[in-house]
């Protein structure tokens, strides 16, 4: 039986498991865009890990992420979330959901779906990296600049480049896994 080699940063067990069923793995799925783009969105200044740990929470919390929902929670639903343990709790990230439902909504109506509109940046292409080293891993690029961009001008919220490069990977747009990794599209 040949060895699982992963990446290097997939050490626990909730990375492992979203190291090998999900991250680098190209979705057109917009339900799966949009929890991905809010989740990405609550890692900003956390480890990746903390959000995995959370993340049933955060189903629970936000409707199983049914951006249709959360666009019309009102104040009183995100009192509720600032106060809910399971999740982070940070104003600011709780109040983005709302505008980032709107947003991921408007994207939709204008493109036919959220996919449409973010793959059009790859020319439906996914971008296969070819790293030797987790180190030769950048945090963000010219590509992750240019959506970063543009989702902000549409008025999305927790979406700078680094936090669009982490999304781009988590969809599969990009596939950074290691050339190494069992993982790896060959």
């Amino acid at each position: 039986m040949k060895e699982i080699v992963r990446c290097g940063w997939a050490n626990k067990d909730s990375e492992r498991e979203y190291h090998d069923k999900e991250w680098g793995v190209a979705s057109h799925d917009d339900s799966y865009m949009f929890e991905m783009l809010i989740l990405e969105g609550f890692q900003a200044g956390l480890s990746w890990i903390t959000i995995l740990n959370k993340r049933e929470n955060f189903r629970k919390a936000l409707d199983n992420f049914d951006y249709n929902k959360i666009k019309d929670y009102k104040q009183d639903k995100l009192d509720e979330l600032l106060k809910n343990d399971g999740i982070i709790k940070n104003k600011l990230k709780v109040n983005s959901t709302v505008i980032n439902a709107e947003s991921f909504i408007k994207v939709q109506e204008e493109f036919g779906s959220f996919s449409n509109y973010i793959w059009g940046f790859v020319d439906n292409k996914q971008i296969v990296n070819k790293w030797k080293e987790i180190s030769e891993l950048p945090a963000k690029t010219e590509l992750s600049d240019r959506i970063s961009k543009d989702m902000k001008k549409r008025g999305f919220k927790f979406v700078g480049s680094t936090i669009i490069y982490s999304f781009l990977q988590a969809v599969g747009i990009i596939d950074d896994h290691l050339v190494t990794c069992s993982f790896k599209k060959k």
